[in-house]
C-alpha cells in the first residue's frame, strides 16, 4: 500500500511517551536502535524520528507532513504551521509544562526589570529575547547546552529561562521562580500543502482523534457493580459519569447491573461510598480511548 503520509515522532525525553500514547490509540511503533525511520504497523504512515526542536521546522518545509512537537518550540521558530490538536502529555505529568524565569534563592532580583543588563541562560534563545525586547528590558540572552540550572550556581549566568513541570529541580538548586513567561503542551502540526491534500489530512485527522481518546481514557476508568432494585435510585445519584450510567436487569432477580465511566480521580473516595450505599461486586477497569 501506498505511503500517504510522513509522520514525525519526537526523538529524546518525549519519545518513550510518545510512543506509548500511539500505542494505546492502536499504533505500534518500533523504535529500532539508531534507526531514524521506526517500523509501524500501519502500511500508509512512514515514521521518522526528530528532535522536538526541530520539528516544526521539517513541517513547514515539507519534509515532515506531520509530526508532535511543543507549543515552544514552534514559537521559538515562528513557524508557519497548521496546528490540528492540543496533546497535553508528558513523561512526568498531563499537566502544561512551563517556561519560567529562576534566579537564585537569595537573590535580591524579584521581578524581570530587576535583569537590566544581566546574564541570562536558556536553550529557548529566540523567543527569550524577543519576550524581554518586547518590554523594555535589556539582557544579554546565552544558549545553553543543558544543566541550565547550574549556570547560576557556577556563575555563569544571573538568570535562567527553563521549561519546568513540578518545579523539583529549581528547587533543587535552590532557586527561585520570579516570572512564568509562557505554558506549554504537545501539538500536532501539519505542513500547510499537505493539509489542502484530502488523503493527507483525512490520515492526519484520524491520528489526531485517536491520540486525543487514548489521552481522555488515561483519565477515566470504568466501573461496573451489582444493586438491589431498593438501592438503585441512590446509587445512580451518587454515581458521575459521562452522561448516565447504564443499567441493566439481572436475570430473574430484583438486582441491577450499573455501568459507568468516571474521572480515576475520584474512584479511590467513591468506591468506599458505593459499598456503604449497598452496591457490591463492584469492578475496576482501565480504557483504551473514549471518543
Amino acid at each position: 500500500m501506498t505511503k500517504i503520509i510522513k509522520l514525525g515522532i519526537p526523538k529524546g525525553s518525549l519519545q518513550d511517551a510518545t510512543v506509548g500514547l500511539f500505542r494505546r490509540s492502536g499504533w505500534k511503533i518500533n523504535v529500532n536502535g539508531r534507526s531514524y525511520f521506526p517500523d509501524i504497523n500501519d502500511n500508509t504512515i512512514e515514521c521518522a524520528l526528530c528532535r522536538a526542536q526541530e520539528m516544526s521546522i521539517n513541517v513547514e518545509s515539507g519534509v515532515i507532513d506531520a509530526g508532535l512537537t511543543g507549543k515552544d518550540w514552534i514559537a521559538e521558530h515562528g513557524s508557519d504551521v497548521h496546528v490540528v490538536s492540543d496533546l497535553i502529555y508528558s513523561k512526568v505529568s498531563t499537566r502544561p509544562a512551563r517556561w519560567i524565569v529562576a534566579v537564585a534563592g537569595d537573590s535580591p532580583m524579584n521581578t524581570l526589570e530587576d535583569l537590566q543588563g544581566k546574564t541570562v541562560s536558556t536553550e529557548l534563545v529566540k523567543f527569550t529575547k524577543r519576550y524581554f525586547k518586547d518590554r523594555g528590558i535589556d539582557v544579554n540572552v546565552k544558549f545553553s547546552w543543558g544543566a541550565t540550572e547550574a549556570k547560576i550556581v557556577s556563575g555563569l549566568a544571573d538568570a535562567i529561562v527553563e521549561i519546568t513541570e513540578t518545579e523539583s529541580t529549581i528547587r533543587a538548586h535552590n532557586l527561585k521562580v520570579i516570572h512564568e513567561m509562557m505554558q506549554t503542551n504537545t501539538q500536532l502540526i501539519a505542513n500547510k500543502i499537505a493539509w489542502q491534500n484530502p488523503a493527507k489530512r483525512q490520515k492526519i485527522e484520524q491520528i489526531a482523534l485517536l491520540l486525543q481518546s487514548a489521552l481522555v481514557a488515561d483519565q477515566m476508568v470504568g466501573l461496573k457493580m451489582n444493586v438491589p432494585e431498593s438501592k438503585m435510585e441512590k446509587i445512580v445519584s451518587i454515581l458521575p459519569s459521562l452522561k448516565g450510567p447504564t443499567v441493566a436487569h439481572l436475570y430473574q432477580s430484583d438486582w441491577f447491573s450499573i455501568e459507568s465511566i468516571v474521572d480515576a480521580g475520584v474512584v479511590r473516595d467513591l468506591i468506599p461510598v458505593l459499598l456503604k450505599e449497598g452496591a457490591e461486586g463492584i469492578i475496576e477497569y482501565p480504557l483504551n480511548k473514549v471518543i
